[in-house]
């Protein structure tokens, strides 16, 4: 297993617990929020921060850092660089290192186009219909069913933005990604296993 996967998803498709069960097969990294404490620690930036902005847009400055992203660096001392633009930059990097370390999944943040000179990369985009999205996120996440549909509606335009903002790709589009899959129809065990299907296809070409 050489492979990086990357899991963009909508809220409640089961993209993160599909990540998790498949770092434990491969015995591998998972990073989701766990990235937000990999970048505070190599960035030197507070981990609260980089909650307070994760997956969150931002000002219309990062769209041209985008083009170049490492043109400045975070750090660069002749740069007053606003603090959202240096966690952006950061966590662009903790991607980068946790990559280079090895195989792993990353969940959401933009990782795809982070990770997009890596030949060895597997982007899948997670999605689902609203009923089956709505019992998921009332168990696990305990939102009022009432409010189900707002919260997942709310927290899939952040993504978007946040995404569509800081890459040259839009979420959810099905040319963003190798693989869009709809965990509704093969359950998330399902989904899991085509995505190692895929996977060792995948390192079989390579």
């Amino acid at each position: 297993m050489n492979t990086i996967i990357t899991i963009g998803r909508q809220y409640g498709s089961g993209g993160k617990e599909i990540g998790k069960k498949l770092a434990e097969y491969y015995n591998i990294p998972f990073y989701d929020k766990e990235l937000l404490k990999v970048a505070a620690k190599e960035s030197g930036i507070c981990e609260e921060m980089f909650e307070n902005f994760d997956e969150k847009p931002t000002t219309s400055f990062l769209y041209s850092l985008v083009m170049d992203p490492y043109a400045l660096g975070y750090n660069a001392a002749s740069f007053d660089m606003p603090l959202n633009q240096k966690v952006f930059l950061a966590s662009f990097d903790a991607i980068k290192k946790v990559a280079d370390e090895g195989p792993c999944i990353i969940v959401g943040r933009c990782a795809d186009y982070a990770l997009k000179d890596y030949d060895n990369k597997l982007n899948v985009f997670i999605h689902a219909p609203m009923t089956f999205k709505k019992s998921r996120i009332q168990e696990q996440y305990e939102v009022p069913e009432a409010k189900v549909k707002d919260v997942a509606i709310k927290t899939d335009k952040q993504r978007a933005s946040y995404y569509n903002y800081y890459t040259s790709k839009k979420w959810g589009d099905l040319k963003s990604y190798d693989l869009c899959i709809d965990s509704s129809i093969l359950g998330i065990d399902g989904t899991v296993e085509l995505i190692k299907q895929a996977v060792a296809l995948k390192e079989k070409n390579l």
